[in-house]
């Protein structure tokens, strides 16, 4: 059986988002439904809807640590603390490994123009960047959300 990372790189080259691929591929253990992760998760890729702000697989791994330590009621202030510490110790994690969680620096170029999106097309990127970026947030979280 695959584990976990590869079951989201393999979501991702299915034609799925980096978002979708990493929050889907877990979030049933957190009692959210496959279709459901994935139509809560689509405007997350590519850097919030093509807009290459912070990477989607990096959203799609907050989205888990928000799935298992969010606030879900209003006087629970430690659940908001346990979550913005995970999510920064995340994210220190994958700068660590690839520089930046921003999709427009991860990537170099744009996605915003044809000639960006052409480049990205050309260069293989989403082989040979994004699934490494959703593999990686997806190894993240699940051992993080294993120890917390």
């Amino acid at each position: 059986m695959s584990t976990k990372p590869e079951q989201a790189a393999a979501t991702f080259l299915n034609g799925f988002n980096c978002a979708q691929a990493v929050f889907a591929t877990s979030a049933e253990e957190f009692g959210i439904d496959r279709t459901e992760a994935l139509k809560i998760s689509c405007g997350f890729g590519a850097g919030m809807g093509r807009r290459q702000d912070v990477c989607g697989a990096v959203t799609g791994a907050i989205m888990l640590i928000g799935s298992k330590h969010g606030k879900t009621v209003k006087e629970d202030a430690s659940a908001n603390e346990t979550t913005y510490r995970l999510v920064r110790e995340f994210s220190e994690q994958f700068i660590a490994r690839h520089g930046s969680v921003s999709c427009k620096e991860l990537l170099g170029c744009s996605l915003v123009t044809p000639e960006g999106q052409q480049f990205f097309k050309e260069n293989n990127f989403r082989e040979v960047k994004c699934a490494r970026y959703v593999r990686d947030a997806a190894e993240l979280a699940e051992t993080m959300l294993k120890n917390e």
